[in-house]
Formats: structure tokens, C-alpha cells, sequence
């Protein structure tokens, strides 16, 4: 009982349940390792009883909470403090607000709690500015306290009407000026493109973040080497203004590449050759290293350093790391060990010998930083009414350049993961070390709020992966399998007062993937916050009463409408069963293949007989490129405020970008867009495909512009 109550007073569960009725118990093995990745020692029946007196003794004593949130406008304080408490706030901004708590307005309410009415909100309160404040109480016997408190309105907007857009994986868009990838360049004309001609009102891509270089790079992009940053794999060469100053034998150089990169598209256009990024990322670099040589004019130099600046001790810690990793290696872990401390005089020392190339990797956060700028304004001037969605991931590589900056926000031997379900009894280990939720309380959030102002500067929208990783995750101790791990909670409250805040301040829509198993009562409050969730045709079912499709009137309003994501079959697939073929040549059905396509040929069967009904399938059964017409018709029934049309559906193209499941047997995440016969196409063919230009007949004729 003691190591449960321990466990309970630090956010760590003892049970968890992967199916209704259905409650396990966590190993004492696992509770004992993750308490002691938040630094309390239960190594010992000792240990436990004294780290639960000190816990319990600090809970008791405690005046305020950690963080105090304050909703605005409220009608009520945020926290219940004794009469004549002086309260002090130092604001975000600078200056001081201070107070002293009235005696409550409720007869008899002083006699009952000794506390504020919660209908007697001193003026105070309600006139401070958003932001993340200290606040500072000394109650009228002496006693004192310190917290953070974050003040926010009550909740993000959402987009006004319904708007409509596209879902693509930015690398797998290649235009006829690609480097073999898709690239910034590609986002700014395809929303360009998408907001004038198609009336499209958002652009979703897959997360632009740094990745960990290696040989070969992890593909996937939601494992990345830092959150804070983009890669610079995705910067147009051609579109920094120095490209164009290059002379002399550098010229020749560079042209040598551009042709070497007309090759690289090539061979993923015309013949069949996957996506290589590290191929792109070699001649980029060489590219990068003679654009660099040009100097900066004055009004250039000055906005460089304005970025600097701006970005302060976050930019130079993922330089530092770039450029170490360059002699290093990507691991930090491996490197000397006077390096692994971003603050040692070690590290400051190599920082200095390596300047040159810190600084090169600056230059390149900033030229990436340039070109999302430019493709947002893009945006803004096709009239898009949210603009770029941008996706973050859940986490990042333990190896990667913010878990060396930010070690001490990590929990060390720790990873996130997922419990065993009705879907994998085995569950996940994503390899992806957690945050400490007691850090993030005791720094007011400062890394998470770095991490979304950076995102948030060129966003008109915001996608969290896994959104429910704002309430709990899922830790997995380091050599543990992943159901043996446990979850630990965060300040939920918190974390989205954080996100609804600087949302707010970037004028941005937030949208949370919530797909999957989700703990009661995490969309409600995501939804009173104006989070919009996700939700996948395939997906929405009475699952309560008959199991049939969800009519579309039930549908939630507050979500982004898909037919499908990166991860799951695109629609054509799904038609088609193409997706259960593909998964049994690669072995990876679990069950017969015959009883596997009865199954699917069933839902497809019920789904288009339903679509029938509803009157959304005029062209009939069979017609394939119809059949996917009306699924989006069915979308457009629902109340939904977004719906996202996956690109690739638009021209039939059958494979996943992502096969969950697979390393090697499946190209994830390396795959270009193509047509329904597998031959890629070029953003230039889509713009003049006409199976798009039927699809988008649909919201057309719906008056779906956004």
C-alpha cells in the first residue's frame, strides 16, 4: 500500500486497464524504476516509507499547486486562499500586479471554509494579461508560496465555417524542380495552387522536423532529432536569394549539382526509384556549403541576426549538437564524455573550435525559417482561410540534438510507448524518451513552450500526434517489455492552458489526433478548449448500440472529417481490398487471407450500401473512382468544421505512405505520390489530373470553400 500511495502523490499509476472490465496490475519492478526516473527512491520498504512522509508531508503543507491556471474570463479565482492573502503576480512581460484576497460575499462561506467564494473573483484576477506569470501569496499568519501561473483564454478559435483542404507528405510531393523530395518550394506552390484554383482552405503536412542524421536516416518523420527546428533537407536551393551570387568555379560546382538532383528526380519519377533522402540531404549540403561562402548584404545580415536573437540559447544548443554530431557522430550518448554536457566548459570550448560550422547550422535554421514564412504568406494570399496545418510529433530520438540540449527535462531510462489492447497485446515501445511532467511544472513549461512558438510562427493550424499524451503516457522502463510499463500523468490542465495561450497569441487552430484508445473524459476536455479532433470514416461507428456506420448527423462538429491518414489504407485500397493483399504478401495477417477479404468485402459491401441510401453514390457500385466521390460526399454531410482530403486519393494511388508493423519488408515513408496504376506524378500532373478535378467537383458543388 505504501509504494500505490507513493506512486498515486507522484502521477504514477499501479493498474491500468486494456479493455473495459478489465483492470491489470503494474509491477512493482516497473513503479519502483519509473519513481526513480522522477528522482524518489522506492528502492527499499525503507525508502518507500520515507519518501511517502516526505511526499505526504510536502502535499499537506502545500498552500498552491505547482501551476495555477487561470481561464479568462472566469467568474471565479483560480485557486481558494484565505482571507487578506496578499497576492503578488510577476507578469511575463514585466510589471507587477499585487492584491490582497477579499473576504468572501457569501454569508456564512467564511465560516464553512475559512476560503474565497468562488462567486466572489476579486478584480484582480480577472484584469491580468495572458501569459505565464509568477505568482507570489503570503497568507495573513505568515505562511508563503510560489507558483507558476499560466493565464489563457478559455478557448482557441476554430476555424469560422467549414473548410476544407488537402493531407499530403511534404517528401513525397515532387514538383518538375525538385531535388528528388518535395520540398518548401513545393508547399508554397501547392498552396498557392490549392487556394486560388480548388478553394481550398488548409494544407496538412507530415512533421518538418530536424532528423538524426545517420547512414541510412530514419525515413520516419515522427522520430525526429529535434521538435524545435526543421530539417534544412527541405529548403529549395534554388530559392535563397545567395543562390544567385554564386560565381566563378563555385558556379560550376553548384550547377553540377542541380544536375545531379535533376537525376535523383528522375529516377523517382521515371524509374521507379524510392525516395532517398540522404541522396537529396548530400547534394543539398554541398550546395548549402557554396551558398554559404556569399555574404549576407546588410539588410540580410541584419535579419540574420534579429533571428539569432530571437532564438537565443535553443538555436546555438541544436548548432552545438549539429555540428558535434558531424565529428561525433548522431549518438551523444557515444560521444566523449565531457561533451554530453551541453554546459560544460568542454562542450563550450568545442563549441568555440567548431564556430564555423555552429554557425553554418544556424544559417540554415534561418534560411528553412525563410522559406515557411514564404510558404505561409502563400497561403494567406490564395485566401486560405487556416493556411499550413503543421504536425508535431510526440516525442524525439533519445540520440537527437533536444534530448542532449534538454537532458534534464527527460527521464532517463525511460521510454513512451502504448499498453497492450484489443489491437496489439503485445503494445508498443516507440523508443521515444518522455518528459518529466515534475521538470516541465518547476520550469514553467519553458521547453514546451519554446517548442510551440517555434512550431506556432508560420502554423495557421497545429496537429499534435497522439494528443493524449497531454493527460498521460505510457513509460516503458529501458529493458522492460512494453507491458510491463505504466502510466504516468501531467498536468493536463496545465499543458493545454499552455497550448490554448500561445495558440491564441499566433492566431492558429489546434488540432489533437486522438485516434485510438482514449480515457474518458480527454475529448470533452479537449473540445471545451476549441481542440478539434480527428476522425477517420473508416472509424465512426455506433459502437455503443448497433455497430453500424455513424450517420453523418452524429457525427462531432469539432473534428477534421478524413477518409483515411499516412498510416492507414488510402481510400482506393480500402475499395478495392488492395490493402489486405498487400499485407499478406508480406506476411503480416494474423488470420486466413480468405477470412481476412470476407470480412473486408463485407464493411466495403455495408459502407457503400449505406452511401447508397444516403443518395451519395449516383454513379453506382463498381465505379471506382465514384465510390470515392461519395465517401467524401459523405464527409460533407457531417458537421464537421474541417475535412481533409488525403491527396493521394484524389488520383488513386493505393499504397500506404507508412505500413505500421514494418521496418525493411515496406518502403515507409519513401514513397511518392502516384496515380492508380503506381506511376508517380508531379505536382504539375495533379494540377491538371482529371480524376482530381471530379473529386473536387464535390466540394464544389457542396459550397465547401474554406
Amino acid at each position: 500500500m505504501g509504494l500505490a500511495r507513493l506512486a498515486a502523490l507522484h502521477g504514477v499509476a499501479t493498474t491500468h486497464s486494456p479493455s473495459a472490465g478489465v483492470t491489470l496490475p503494474v509491477p512493482d519492478t516497473t513503479v519502483v524504476s519509473v519513481l526513480a526516473a522522477l528522482d524518489v527512491d522506492a528502492s527499499t520498504p525503507e525508502a518507500v516509507r520515507s519518501a511517502l512522509t516526505a511526499a505526504e508531508s510536502a502535499a499537506e503543507d502545500r498552500l498552491l499547486p505547482a501551476t495555477v491556471v487561470l481561464w479568462l474570463p472566469a467568474p471565479a479565482p483560480p485557486v481558494a486562499l484565505p482571507h487578506g492573502t496578499r497576492v503578488r503576480v510577476r507578469l511575463e512581460g514585466g510589471g507587477t500586479r499585487e492584491w490582497r484576497e477579499p473576504a468572501s460575499q457569501r454569508q456564512g462561506a467564511a465560516k464553512t471554509s475559512g476560503a474565497t467564494s468562488p462567486s466572489a473573483a476579486p478584480a484582480g484576477w480577472a484584469q491580468l494579461p495572458f501569459g505565464v506569470h509568477r505568482l507570489d501569496v503570503r497568507t495573513a499568519d505568515e505562511r508563503k508560496a510560489r507558483a507558476t501561473l499560466v493565464v489563457a483564454p478559455e478557448a482557441v478559435a476554430r476555424p469560422e465555417g467549414r473548410v476544407h483542404g488537402f493531407l499530403v507528405q511534404l517528401y513525397s510531393l515532387l514538383s518538375g524542380r525538385s531535388w528528388g523530395m518535395g520540398d518548401l518550394g513545393d508547399l508554397a506552390e501547392l498552396t498557392a495552387w490549392a487556394g486560388r484554383a480548388l478553394g481550398a482552405g488548409f494544407v496538412q503536412v507530415n512533421p518538418l522536423h530536424a532528423a538524426v542524421p545517420g547512414a541510412p536516416t530514419d525515413p520516419s518523420p515522427y522520430r525526429p532529432s529535434s521538435r524545435r527546428f526543421p530539417d534544412p533537407v527541405h529548403l529549395r536551393i534554388e530559392d535563397i536569394p545567395e543562390y544567385a551570387y554564386v560565381t566563378g568555379q563555385d558556379r560550376v560546382r553548384l550547377d553540377t549539382l542541380v544536375e545531379k538532383a535533376a537525376g535523383l528526380r528522375t529516377s523517382v519519377l521515371d524509374k521507379g526509384a524510392l525516395i532517398d533522402r540522404d541522396a537529396v540531404w548530400e547534394l543539398k549540403l554541398q550546395a548549402l556549403e557554396l551558398v554559404q561562402r556569399v555574404a549576407l548584404g546588410p539588410g540580410r545580415r541584419a535579419a540574420y541576426c534579429d533571428f539569432l536573437a530571437a532564438q537565443g540559447q535553443a538555436l546555438d544548443d541544436h548548432a552545438t549538437w549539429c555540428a558535434l554530431a558531424e565529428v561525433h557522430g548522431a549518438d551523444w550518448h557515444a560521444w566523449p564524455a565531457a561533451l554530453r554536457d551541453p554546459r560544460s566548459a568542454e562542450t563550450s570550448r568545442a563549441r568555440s573550435e567548431l564556430m564555423d560550422r555552429v554557425d553554418f547550422h544556424c544559417r540554415l535554421a534561418w534560411l528553412t525559417d525563410e522559406q515557411l514564412a514564404a510558404a505561409s504568406s502563400a497561403a494567406t494570399a490564395a485566401g486560405m482561410g487556416v493556411g499550413i496545418v503543421h504536425d508535431l510529433a510526440i516525442g524525439v530520438h533519445p540520440g537527437g540534438a533536444d534530448a542532449w540540449a534538454q537532458q534534464d527535462a527527460f527521464a532517463a531510462g525511460m521510454s513512451v510507448g502504448a499498453p497492450p489492447d484489443a489491437f496489439n497485446a503485445r503494445g508498443q515501445d516507440w523508443g521515444l524518451p518522455p518528459w518529466r511532467p515534475d521538470v516541465l511544472a518547476a520550469s514553467a513549461y519553458a521547453p514546451y513552450r519554446g517548442l510551440l512558438r517555434g512550431l506556432l510562427r508560420h502554423a495557421g493550424a497545429l496537429r499534435l500526434d497522439h494528443v493524449m499524451g497531454l493527460f498521460r503516457l505510457w513509460w516503458v522502463p529501458s529493458g522492460a517489455e512494453p507491458t510491463e510499463g505504466t502510466y504516468v500523468r501531467y498536468d493536463a490542465e496545465a499543458m493545454l492552458a499552455v497550448l490554448v495561450l500561445e495558440a491564441h497569441r499566433a492566431g492558429a487552430v489546434v488540432i489533437g489526433e486522438d485516434l485510438g484508445t482514449v480515457e474518458p473524459g480527454v475529448r470533452e476536455a479537449l473540445s471545451r478548449r476549441g481542440v478539434l479532433g480527428t476522425s477517420v470514416l473508416w472509424f465512426e461507428r455506433d459502437w455503443a448500440g448497433t455497430g453500424r456506420p455513424l450517420p453523418p448527423e452524429s457525427w462531432r462538429d469539432g473534428c477534421v472529417a478524413t477518409a483515411t491518414t499516412h498510416d492507414l489504407p488510402s481510400t482506393a485500397a480500402r475499395l478495392t481490398g488492395e490493402h489486405v493483399a498487400l499485407r499478406h504478401r508480406l506476411g503480416l495477417l494474423t488470420r486466413p487471407l480468405e477470412l481476412e477479404r470476407t470480412e473486408d468485402s463485407a464493411e466495403v459491401a455495408e459502407w457503400l450500401a449505406y452511401l447508397t441510401r444516403l443518395g451519395l453514390l449516383p454513379e453506382g457500385t463498381g465505379a471506382e473512382e465514384g465510390e470515392i466521390r461519395a465517401v467524401y460526399r459523405f464527409l460533407l454531410r457531417t458537421p464537421a468544421r474541417m475535412v481533409g482530403v488525403w491527396l493521394p486519393d484524389a488520383v488513386g494511388d493505393r499504397r500506404p505512405q507508412n505500413l505500421p508493423g514494418t521496418w525493411d519488408q515496406y518502403p515507409n515513408w519513401r514513397l511518392p505520390v502516384a496515380d492508380s496504376e503506381g506511376r508517380p506524378l508531379t505536382l504539375e500532373d495533379l494540377a491538371a489530373s482529371p480524376r482530381l478535378h471530379a473529386l473536387m467537383e464535390v466540394f464544389r458543388a457542396r459550397g465547401a470553400r474554406g
